[in-house]
């Protein structure tokens, strides 16, 4: 395809995937009731984690130097990001190949990778501002929410989240990329999302977990998936610590997109797709 045709189609351009991302932000508001119970059931488990959490403190000032209000702002950032982020799985990209309709977003003349980040963008900014942003505030008002430092907390707070979110997407494309591999792929995901959820600090917090198992994770992308920003929230890493951690979330993130390409254009020599 020469460079007029693919001006023509947009290819080389930004448009076609901010077109995408408008679109996808737009759709997660076509279902206002399933938004209303997502919302609920968020905030009632977020309860009863903010209940196991605080028994765990007892009478202790500090758990794993995590204080109480650490802990409640903990379980308020990780209800928050759970759908924005798709802790509990993410399959679209699995179900285009297995019903053949990958074939269709193959012959449009953009990267596909790039397509497919810029509609989970989309996504995840429609669900943080409808569940995440509705969450944090009433456990600003019921809980009392321990908020980020100044403009560099919340300067750095964002930039944290939305790598987060960069490296998270970057893991859900790869194990979605199994689909090309296997007919069935959905219980790959499955071990794949539980994987993630224990070992990016969901459950609970990675400081928690014995030194052994954190220093394992930490030659791992797990910790950039959510834990890295839940700590530059809370100021547990501040100033050139914080930066680092930042680095650390974008490195990850770049090799897993890397990676991502590379499987996905293995994944793309065997695929086969059948009928008309």
């Amino acid at each position: 395809m020469n460079a007029a045709l693919l001006r023509r189609a947009g290819g080389p351009s930004l448009r076609p995937y901010l077109s995408a991302a408008r679109l996808s932000f737009r759709r997660q508001f076509a279902y206002p009731a399933a938004t209303f119970w997502g919302l609920s059931t968020n905030l009632f488990f977020g309860a009863l984690r903010v209940a196991v959490l605080l028994a765990l403190f007892g009478t202790r000032p500090q758990v794993a130097g995590y204080t109480p209000a650490d802990a409640i702002t903990y379980t308020g950032l990780t209800q928050a990001f759970l759908s924005a982020f798709s802790l509990f799985g993410w399959y679209e990209l699995m179900r285009t190949v297995h019903r053949g309709e990958v074939a269709t977003e193959l012959l449009r003349p953009h990267s596909f990778l790039g397509f497919w980040l810029a509609q989970d963008a989309g996504r995840a900014a429609a669900q943080f501002l409808l569940r995440g942003v509705t969450i944090l505030a009433l456990y600003a008002v019921f809980f009392g929410l321990k908020l980020p430092v100044g403009v560099e907390g919340w300067t750095l707070t964002l930039l944290s989240a939305v790598l987060a979110w960069a490296c998270g997407f970057a893991f859900r494309f790869l194990v979605n990329c199994a689909a090309f591999w296997s007919p069935d792929a959905v219980g790959i995901g499955r071990f794949a999302w539980a994987l993630m959820g224990l070992a990016c600090g969901f459950l609970m917090p990675l400081a928690f977990f014995p030194g052994w198992f954190r220093t394992l994770l930490a030659w791992t992308p797990f910790p950039s998936m959510m834990n890295s920003t839940v700590e530059v929230w809370l100021g547990h890493a501040r100033g050139w610590e914080a930066l680092g951690v930042l680095v650390v979330q974008a490195m990850w993130t770049a090799a897993l997109l890397g990676l991502a390409q590379l499987v996905l254009a293995r994944g793309l020599r065997r695929l086969e797709v059948a009928g008309g």
